[in-house]
């Protein structure tokens, strides 16, 4: 072979096997927004353990040629792809993600106060004002359906929803969510004085009763019954949520609980961060759709707050012991940290008030909303 046949297939390989030549400069781009994401999970600690293996996600995907999000000569999915196929597209990993949440949630604050579950209902506002809002910027029913449910602060119902309606938005949608969860010390605490005096935030409610062993037991087969009977769509979501908290308030299968608490969510949680992150492929995401969704994902989660807020400020003209309206902000289903940060702002205007396990009702009451409103649009559109 000739010194200039060697130098041709140097050439051929150069372009045709490597990524250099063909790096566009929307990939350099997402190369730089997925490395913004890994800053923020690592140096902000921003929900890193999802943030970081999204951002990572991104990062990878978007190097040209790499083989990881397409399919094989055979039809096979190749690495990345498959964790996507079988675990968002099957709608698996969403649903084993409520399982793991079902199994470390106590249910207790609110089935010692049940009537917070209307403020979950309250703050499913934002929801449905942005879906209406979304139509008159260009998106179709499904695809508002699957922004509308972003400001119910639940990743994976938002995944889910959206990997049945809008799949082509799941990147978007998905980072969205994650992002604006992790900024709940931001967003509420303004809006929370903004619609409460200093007054109402010294509201001090009774403590709450003690909530038996076999009411803890009852409650999510109670609320599997009532739930999937009046959303059957919402089912594998909700029954998975409600089996993992059975595991748990049974005390028969502590190994299982253990199992879906630790090491089956953070095996979950790894495919899905990175699978969600793999769709924000340059050539997908760089659209004027994706891009607004962060705009409206805001608007959606403020109005949300506002809704559970404003839910509280009503309940109380009816009732005779005024609840503290901070844990409104709470119906927003971002469990822990809504009910956290309701407690905080309580501890400012009152050191002594302490909201934490009242706000912890409506912070549970929230998902179940949120998975309603996800089931409501899914029953309407497929």
């Amino acid at each position: 072979m000739s010194f200039e046949h060697v130098l041709e297939l140097i050439k051929n390989i150069l372009i045709t096997q490597t990524g250099i030549p063909n790096l566009t400069g929307g990939q350099g781009l997402m190369l730089c927004i997925g490395l913004l994401f890994l800053y923020l999970a690592i140096a902000k600690e921003f929900e890193p353990l999802l943030l970081l293996p999204i951002g990572f996600g991104i990062f990878i995907v978007n190097f040209p040629l790499a083989p990881l999000m397409g399919y094989t000569e055979h039809g096979n999915p190749e690495l990345i792809r498959a964790f996507y196929k079988y675990g968002v597209e099957w709608e698996i990993i969403p649903c084993v993600i409520f399982l793991g949440l079902g199994a470390m949630t106590d249910f207790g604050p609110l089935i010692a106060n049940p009537k917070v579950l209307i403020i979950g209902a309250g703050a499913q506002l934002g929801v449905f004002i942005t879906y209406v809002g979304t139509l008159f910027f260009g998106f179709t029913l499904k695809e508002a359906a699957s922004v509308g449910i972003i400001g119910g602060a639940d990743g994976p119902t938002t995944i889910y929803l959206t990997a049945k309606l809008a799949p082509h938005l799941l990147g978007a949608n998905a980072l969205a969510a994650y992002s604006y969860m992790a900024m709940v010390p931001l967003i509420q605490p303004p809006i929370m004085r903004w619609m409460t005096t200093h007054k109402q935030r010294r509201i001090r409610m009774r403590q709450l009763r003690e909530v038996s062993a076999r009411e803890k037991l009852l409650f999510p087969l109670v609320a599997c019954f009532l739930i999937i009977l009046l959303i059957p769509a919402v089912a594998p979501l909700m029954g998975m949520f409600m089996f993992g908290n059975l595991m748990r308030e049974s005390f028969v299968v502590k190994r299982l609980t253990d199992t879906a608490q630790n090491a089956l969510m953070n095996i979950v949680t790894i495919f899905l961060g990175l699978s969600v992150g793999a769709t924000m492929q340059a050539e997908t995401f760089l659209h004027w759709k994706p891009l607004l969704i962060f705009a409206f994902g805001l608007g959606d989660f403020v109005i949300c707050t506002f809704g559970g807020i404003l839910t509280v400020h009503i309940m109380n003209l009816f009732l005779k012991e005024k609840m503290n309206p901070l844990i409104g902000s709470a119906g927003v289903s971002a469990v822990p940290m809504c009910a956290r940060v309701s407690h905080s702002e309580g501890l400012k205007a009152d050191p002594d008030n302490w909201l934490l396990m009242h706000a912890m009702g409506p912070n549970l009451a929230g998902v179940i909303g949120s998975a309603a409103a996800a089931g409501m649009f899914i029953a309407m559109f497929q």
